[in-house]
């Protein structure tokens, strides 16, 4: 029998002001960070400052290895840039987080211009001067990219250039190569890369330039997808080497795209009037390949769907992508790697999906209707009750804003006491107490507000919206148990150097 922790020093108050359980610190942190786009307003307000604040009495507690871990597992996990910046940087504003800069610093710098981005960060919101041991980190890192790659993110005089990263840091070449790269970029002489953004810039939009971009194969699988809708109008005569690029799998798992990216093009491209069944299928096929490597989940499982109001909002002000219509997506990728399953949806009332995996992933998360309307959190677990339905796991994809709790009483048999639950708590302390002991609970945060709903020892809460969240549950199944031992013992250090990764 699980054991639930109901201290009063334990609860807290959501957002819209219903009873909710406290996260731990290094919880919170990773739901913070997992779910973030740094300084995006999000529903209820920007949580930025709250996450730096967490980050840095974590790393003045001695949790400076947590906290590196963890910009390194966001940057390649997850694949989130700005947030990994801000950890970098607070890690080398703290005297207790100067062992760490190094390690986490070649853990985030994928691109070249995640150099630039750190340190102006640092530079915005702390001055100088620079620690050593930023600079120490930056020198080793800024050694490690080529001309392509400094030319190609290289940015105006009104931003923090390389040069000006050269000048700070005072980063000394390790070898006679990159000595001649600095001098160039000291120069303002570095060679114009040839990139899509700079073709375009120069020959304008037209069939041709396509065309001519296509053809050259460096226009990377994130630039195809980001302009598929410019594609489309200009109706290059090799659009089909497009679509080739597009269900390439090893170039798909190596672009790291999140799949709300392939359903935000999905949804673009469906009013462009050459928009046809082909390319479609071609977008089904892609988020498919991201999700065929993903460890199959066996049992039976429930798939439930927070479709309510505060669900809706957009992601952030350069997205109209919603925290719900993301849900319904990875509810969609869940039902592909189950074995069986079952999936509702919910606002104040409870839904019943059908999803085939016939069907197709995309096509079974438009299927869901998002209506917007309070939040009861804990109707998928009553609908379990009510129907003796025996899960192996619960999946729940929400931002864990209740507003709107239950008073229910459930009769059972005769020789049962009728089970009186004015909580989501109660209800899976009683699923678990007269259905399956066993069963283990996700809630999946998709805002990261630092509150959760349930508790327990086989609950575990979750963040972020890539297809790596199923891969933590995997993980969790095998013994790892919580996100935060995940992150604990994380220790990626890609070496990114020689290569233009995206993302």
């Amino acid at each position: 029998m699980s054991k639930f922790n109901l201290k009063k020093d334990n609860l807290t108050l959501n957002n819209e002001g219903q009873v909710a359980f406290k996260m731990n610190d290094k919880e919170k942190l990773a739901s913070m960070v997992l779910t973030s786009l740094f300084n995006e307003n999000k529903f209820y307000g920007d949580n930025s400052k709250e996450l730096v604040e967490l980050a840095k009495n974590l790393i003045n507690q001695g949790q400076g290895r947590y906290v590196a871990n963890l910009a390194v597992f966001a940057r390649n996990e997850m694949n989130l840039r700005s947030v990994s910046h801000v950890l970098c940087s607070l890690l080398a504003s703290e005297e207790k987080g100067k062992d760490f800069v190094k390690y986490a610093v070649c853990g985030v710098c994928r691109r070249a211009d995640d150099i630039t981005e750190i340190l102006s960060y640092y530079l915005n919101y702390y001055g100088k001067p620079i620690p050593n041991s930023l600079k120490k980190a930056l020198t080793f890192v800024i050694n490690n990219f080529d001309e392509y790659q400094f030319g190609k993110y290289n940015r105006n005089s009104k931003t923090l250039s390389f040069k000006d990263v050269l000048r700070l840091t005072h980063a000394k070449a390790k070898d006679e190569v990159h000595n001649e790269i600095f001098k160039k970029i000291v120069n303002d002489n570095l060679s114009t890369p040839y990139t899509w953004e700079t073709e375009l810039s120069a020959k304008g939009n037209t069939k041709e330039v396509w065309e001519e971009l296509i053809d050259s194969g460096k226009v990377g699988t994130m630039a195809l997808l980001r302009n598929l809708n410019n594609i489309l109008n200009a109706q290059p005569n090799n659009i089909n080497k497009v679509y080739k690029a597009l269900t390439d799998k090893n170039a798909i798992l190596r672009s790291k795209i999140l799949p709300f990216r392939f359903y935000s093009a999905y949804n673009k491209i469906l009013t462009n009037p050459n928009c046809s069944s082909k390319v479609l299928d071609i977008l089904e096929k892609a988020i498919e390949i991201s999700t065929k490597n993903i460890e199959k989940l066996k049992g039976k499982t429930l798939i439930a769907i927070d479709v309510s109001g505060s669900m809706t909002q957009g992601i952030s002000k350069h997205s109209d992508m919603t925290p719900a219509q993301i849900a319904t997506l990875l509810a969609s990728m869940a039902n592909y790697i189950c074995d069986d399953s079952i999936v509702v949806s919910f606002d104040n009332n409870l839904y019943i999906n059908t999803f085939s995996k016939k069907a197709g992933i995309i096509a079974n998360a438009k299927s869901v209707n998002i209506n917007g309307g309070g939040t009861s959190i804990g109707l998928p677990i009553l609908y379990l009750l009510l129907n003796k339905i025996k899960v192996d796991r619960i999946i729940l994809l929400s931002d864990n804003e209740v507003n709107y709790q239950m008073d229910v009483v459930i009769e059972w048999e005769k020789d049962k006491k009728p089970l009186y639950a004015k909580s989501c708590q109660q209800l899976l302390n009683e699923y678990i107490k007269n259905i399956n002991p066993n069963v283990k609970f996700y809630g999946i945060d998709l805002v990261g507000y630092g509150t959760q709903q349930f508790k327990g020892e086989n609950v575990n809460i979750l963040a972020g919206w890539s297809e790596k969240i199923f891969d933590v549950i995997n993980l969790t199944e095998q013994g790892y148990g919580k996100l935060v031992k995940i992150i604990e013992a994380y220790n990626e250090v890609s070496d990114y150097a020689n290569t233009d990764a995206e993302g």
